[in-house]
């Protein structure tokens, strides 16, 4: 069964390093955890450190990730290098790999794949996605939709899914 690693709920009482090994944990709070070879479910800390590590959510200032699988992330600052992760809400992202959707207000992506790249400022030397959504881009960037063909296929989207939905509900209308 999964451990849990925190001395308290309590924000003082946290312990300020917490290293973990060949671990499987269920929640790490720490001012700073170290991750090799581990997976956790949950973290919450300062700062966190992962190489060859899994974390379903993760919550900290600062996240640095190498070769890493990553669900949920809220923090302040991320670097991913050669790692992945599903969601990514940051002031700034800096990623080499793949990320399902990032929120950010600055995003310097190198060699990424991304799903949804939203920020302020986007900056790359190749980014594949399929939405980029940004006040200013620069580098390579390969989009399989912009901004008007998201709203466009958004629309289209509604109006087929409407009529879908007006042919079942008149076809299995009870009278």
């Amino acid at each position: 069964m999964p451990d849990s690693v925190s001395t308290s709920d309590s924000d003082s009482k946290l312990p300020q390093v917490t290293n973990l090994s060949n671990s499987d944990v269920e929640s790490v709070k720490a001012e700073l955890v170290r991750m090799s070879h581990s997976d956790a479910r949950e973290i919450s800390a300062d700062e966190v450190e992962l190489h060859l590590s899994a974390a379903a959510e993760l919550k900290a200032d600062k996240v640095d990730a190498h070769e890493s699988v990553l669900g949920v992330v809220n923090a302040r600052e991320v670097s991913l290098d050669e790692s992945g992760a599903a969601i990514v809400r940051a002031e700034t992202v800096n990623a080499n790999g793949a990320i399902g959707v990032a929120v950010a207000g600055t995003a310097n992506l190198g060699n990424t794949y991304a799903g949804v790249v939203a920020g302020r400022e986007v900056r790359g030397e190749r980014i594949e996605t399929l939405v980029l959504f940004g006040n200013r881009v620069e580098g390579e960037v390969h989009t399989v939709m912009d901004a008007r063909g998201a709203l466009i296929a958004g629309l289209l989207g509604g109006l087929f899914g409407g009529v879908l939905f007006l042919l079942v509900r008149s076809l299995f209308r009870r009278d």
